[in-house]
């Protein structure tokens, strides 16, 4: 069965979470979905796309699914895993992407929502990146989208506590970019794709190339890459990445060992 629905008006297309079930968590087939999706309406010269979930949901979506990691030993986020994939596919696409957020988002999800072009939410929205809870690493990229947003003050604060942070501290520091009545959230965010999509999109799609190249200009020397590769390693080849995620698994709170 399908894990999204998607939807196309005009020049705007929309991807809906679709997975009731897992808290709309972005398993490899939900992944590769909206993947397939996003090349989809770029062949439609879609210029706009919105990516949602479920109207009333009280999870966004509850990140990257648990069930999926992979067994000691082996990078859960590496450069070909399909959340990847699916983050240098939103980066890329040739149009604004913009995340229409109702519930709370978790983990790998943040990461989706930090890469859209511009993110809109309601009282309801919160944000909390938690690998630090399941003992589990996080990417070079992953981190730099963090460090994109919020700066590195706060990045710490989330990686650090796995605590969530609310919808108006989200926009104080600059997860969103607008606060909206959940009453309002949809028409607010059709406003806003009206008046994208009535400027021109090859300048749209040049800047948004412009600014993604610019974003990446922090030059990061090749042995420095390789160290932090190092300690990754250290965190997945770990007991307390296996405890996190059989905790998890158990619905138990992990007991973590530092080793």
């Amino acid at each position: 069965m399908p894990q999204i629905l998607t939807m196309q008006d005009g020049a705007v297309g929309t991807i809906i979470l679709h997975h009731v079930e897992s808290r709309n968590s972005l398993s490899c087939q939900m992944l590769e979905e909206m993947r397939q999706a996003l090349v989809g309406f770029g062949e439609q010269d879609v210029r706009a796309v919105v990516i949602r979930a479920q109207p009333g949901a009280t999870v966004w979506s509850s990140g990257f699914n648990i069930h999926e990691l992979p067994v000691s030993g082996r990078d859960p986020l590496s450069y070909n895993d399909p959340l990847e994939c699916l983050l240098r596919e939103v980066q890329r696409f040739p149009a604004p992407v913009i995340a229409m957020i109702e519930g709370s988002v978790w983990g790998g999800a943040c990461d989706l929502t930090f890469i859209c072009d511009i993110a809109i939410g309601c009282p309801a929205t919160s944000f909390a990146i938690t690998p630090a809870k399941l003992g589990l690493p996080y990417n070079v990229s992953g981190i730099m989208h963090f460090i994109n947003i919020v700066g590195p003050r706060i990045a710490r604060e989330m990686f650090y506590t796995a605590e969530p942070i609310t919808a108006r501290r989200a926009l104080q520091v600059g997860i969103l970019n607008h606060l909206v009545p959940v009453a309002e959230l949809e028409s607010f965010t059709r406003a806003m794709t009206r008046r994208i999509t009535v400027n021109s999109p090859l300048a749209n799609r040049v800047m948004k190339e412009q600014l993604r190249l610019l974003a990446d200009a922090l030059p990061l020397r090749t042995e420095t890459f390789e160290y932090i590769q190092g300690l990754r390693r250290i965190v997945y080849d770990s007991e307390d990445y296996q405890e996190g995620k059989q905790a998890f698994l158990e619905k138990r709170k992990p007991v973590f060992q530092g080793k």
